[in-house]
């Protein structure tokens, strides 16, 4: 599933000029959270919580998230395309409309040059057999079948996406190669060691529980499988910090709010997961200024008669996300939310 991030942007701008518009990230019905370690409010740093179980996913959160993408799919499709997710550029570039689909797709082979994962000219390593976590439409999945003549199974919450992913993939003579179904992250319907390359593009941030997220993520890759997840987290805490400051906790609150998202963590807190749970090969980078020029490029969308025209049909979850989006830009210009890589190998024979 991919992130809403950057279509609110687009939502904003529509706001900004009077309408009410479209929608939140992907994230869900939310109820009070507790204010201490667990929650999304206190946001401690799962490294020092992990021994203990996360907080538990507030009623009503997968529905919310399949609702959420059953409604803005289409709106996204209809004006970025088939990839939901942000685009690659070099730091302090200045984006153009023309340049999204490039950018986007940039995204992903910065994503597979970060881990290293084998060149299609290089058969025998290779990946053959590839899942995309969170695939929305399959824009991800469709693309590393053909790069890489693999079998690509998608998982996604939302019925409307997994349909319309499959539909793509059949016009595009993919049937044979693409299957896109309605699954949960946190309880895929594979058997262990089944794919060597494990892709999760913008997905982790929905996750209730992330070191049950990055387990099911080890659990069904192959021995020697790459893992690559690309999310939001919050900042590192500094060595003196206990908690983010309470500005920071009250912006990403407000966020949260908005957006119904569960726990967020930092980069470090996958790294101490994936440490945990003996992966191998562990790297992470900060990729937020990269993103950077994105959010402008959205928001141009939006200026489009076809933009305004669709924001306005859209509901009310995509308006109160639209309404805090400023929220988002600030958080990142603030160094506090972080787009993050993270890739890791699962031990044993490549």
């Amino acid at each position: 599933m991919a992130h809403a991030a950057l279509l609110h942007c687009s939502l904003l701008t529509a706001c900004r000029r009077g309408s009410h518009h479209h929608r939140a990230p992907s994230h869900v019905p939310r109820r009070s959270r507790p204010r201490r370690r667990g929650g999304v409010v206190s946001l401690r740093p799962m490294a020092s919580s992990t021994a203990q179980a996360p907080a538990p996913a507030p009623p009503g959160l997968k529905e919310g998230i399949a609702g959420l993408y059953d409604e803005s799919s289409g709106l996204w499709e209809s004006i970025w395309g088939d990839h939901m997710h942000h685009g690659f550029y070099d730091s302090g570039e200045a984006a153009s409309m023309a340049d999204h689909r490039r950018a986007q797709i940039r995204m992903i082979e910065e994503a597979l040059a970060f881990a290293a994962v084998p060149s299609p000219d290089d058969p025998e390593k290779a990946p053959k057999n590839i899942v995309d976590v969170g695939c929305g439409i399959g824009g991800s999945s469709r693309y590393l079948a053909k790069k890489y003549g693999a079998q690509c199974n998608g998982i996604t919450l939302s019925p409307v996406q997994a349909e319309r992913g499959n539909a793509l993939a059949a016009a595009q003579g993919l049937t044979d190669q693409v299957t896109l179904q309605v699954a949960d992250a946190l309880e895929q319907p594979f058997p262990d060691g089944q794919f060597d390359l494990v892709w999760s593009m913008e997905s982790g941030e929905h996750m209730p529980d992330k070191r049950k997220f990055v387990s099911e993520l080890a659990r069904v890759a192959a021995p020697g499988g790459t893992i690559i997840v690309v999310t939001w987290c919050h900042r590192n805490l500094e060595p003196s910090e206990t908690s983010l400051k309470p500005d920071e906790l009250s912006l990403l609150k407000r966020i949260c709010d908005a957006y119904y998202l569960p726990d967020w963590c930092s980069p470090s807190d996958y790294v101490n997961i994936a440490k945990s749970l003996s992966l191998e090969d562990i790297k992470t980078a900060d990729w937020s200024e990269n993103v950077a020029p994105f959010w402008p490029a959205v928001i141009k969308s939006a200026l489009t008669w076809k933009g305004l025209t669709s924001l306005l049909t859209s509901g009310w979850k995509t308006i109160r996300g639209a309404m805090v989006m400023p929220l988002m830009i600030q958080g990142y210009k603030k160094g506090l939310i972080k787009f993050t890589i993270i890739t890791y190998r699962k031990p044993g024979a490549a």
